[in-house]
């Protein structure tokens, strides 16, 4: 049986990393069902990628059912319809902070609550610098309902060569995080035959 998935794209920077973690979902033939894109992650696509609010909806719909973080008749929003795990990537500091905080006044933030309250696993991938109290308190407080934190940051013993290799180190860490290896990166001390490509 395929793992099941959800995932939410918020309105921090890094939408590059998302379409590359519903790829290689794909791939892996693990099931999606359902992406949740917040307003500002639509805001974000079109800054950094040039993606117009059509444009990453029709990508991303390409993949799984697409809902609004302000959808509340999504099957998202209960208990009843969790998937296995939860992937926020990425997550920005107000999504953090409403999950940490027990708000769920965003179908991210109900859907990860839910998550959590059943046990599964939730995986965050903030990508925020510098981090201030604030911000580690609240993923201190999410590393303890049981979330799995996992930053988008830069290695370089995979011996990176593009935007894309350091894309993909970080997305292979949130499979990694899954109990999936996605073979997205050269591991320590592995060669860099050990990757799918």
């Amino acid at each position: 049986m395929a793992v099941r998935v959800s995932v939410a794209v918020t309105g921090s920077s890094g939408v590059r990393a998302a379409l590359r973690f519903l790829e290689t979902a794909r791939k892996l033939e693990l099931e999606i069902v359902g992406v949740i894109v917040s307003r500002g992650a639509y805001k974000v696509a079109f800054y950094e990628e040039g993606l117009s609010e059509e444009d990453l909806k029709a990508k991303i719909s390409s993949y799984a059912p697409v809902f609004g973080d302000e959808d509340f008749s999504s099957p998202l929003a209960s208990s009843s319809s969790q998937p296995d795990s939860m992937v926020i990537i990425p997550a920005s500091m107000k999504t953090i902070g409403l999950i940490a905080n027990g708000i769920p006044s965003t179908l991210t933030s109900r859907a990860a609550l839910a998550i959590l309250r059943l046990g599964r696993r939730l995986v965050v991938a903030p990508r925020e610098a510098p981090l201030g109290v604030a911000e580690l308190r609240n993923m201190l407080r999410l590393a303890r309902m049981g979330a799995i934190i996992v930053p988008m940051t830069l290695a370089f013993y995979n011996k990176p060569k593009t935007l894309d290799d350091a894309v993909d180190f970080a997305v292979g860490k949130i499979f990694d995080a899954l109990g999936i290896d996605a073979r997205l990166y050269r591991r320590w001390g592995s060669s860099l035959e050990d990757t799918f490509d």
